[in-house]
């Protein structure tokens, strides 16, 4: 396995949309999507644009968001999965989305991808100087529990985000 971070790109083209299509219509944590994800040109192409606009430190950024590095977890050239780093917290994100959120497509779990994403993500975030980061997961998502317990994750608390669409929420905090 060759497991990297990249951002999205015309060049992976039916990669990604194989992998957005193994999802289905339901949210994709990290993709930077908003679901039901339609994985043609015209939706790489908004994407593309947006995480070029979030990722500009000097960016005017619409309302309510924050900087955010949208990746693709790769292996070689296929797309297993998706990344968000973003580089502070507002209140909605401390609470529901924290610094990192990622999702690996069905038929590649369990094999180390999301760890893997996991930990490059955490390289970013000591390289723009943070000491610890927010991750979040659904309380009954006990492969995200157990992919972030195992890099360092510490559990803040669970609570009820149902108001804001959501279930229970684990927060766990990871020291850098």
């Amino acid at each position: 396995m060759t497991i990297a971070l990249i951002r999205p790109t015309t060049e992976l083209f039916d990669s990604w949309s194989s992998a957005m299509a193994e999802f289905g219509d339901g949210h994709i944590d990290g993709s930077g999507l908003t679901a039901p994800v339609t994985p043609d040109r015209a939706t790489l192409d908004a994407l593309i644009t947006k995480a070029t606009l979030f990722a500009d430190p000097h960016a005017e950024l619409p309302a309510g968001f924050v900087r955010d590095d949208m990746y693709w977890i790769v292996d070689g050239a296929e797309v297993v999965g998706t990344l968000s780093f973003r580089h502070e917290l507002n209140d909605y994100l401390r609470e529901v989305g924290g610094h990192i959120g990622y999702a690996v497509r069905e038929s590649r779990r369990r094999r180390g991808y999301a760890s893997a994403g996991l930990a490059l993500s955490l390289e970013r975030a000591r390289e723009v100087g943070l000491e610890r980061v927010l991750l979040t997961c659904d309380d009954d998502n006990i492969g995200s529990a157990r992919t972030i317990e195992r890099a360092g994750g510490v559990l803040q608390d669970v609570t009820d985000q149902s108001a804001r669409g959501h279930g229970l929420m684990r927060r766990y905090w990871i020291t850098l």
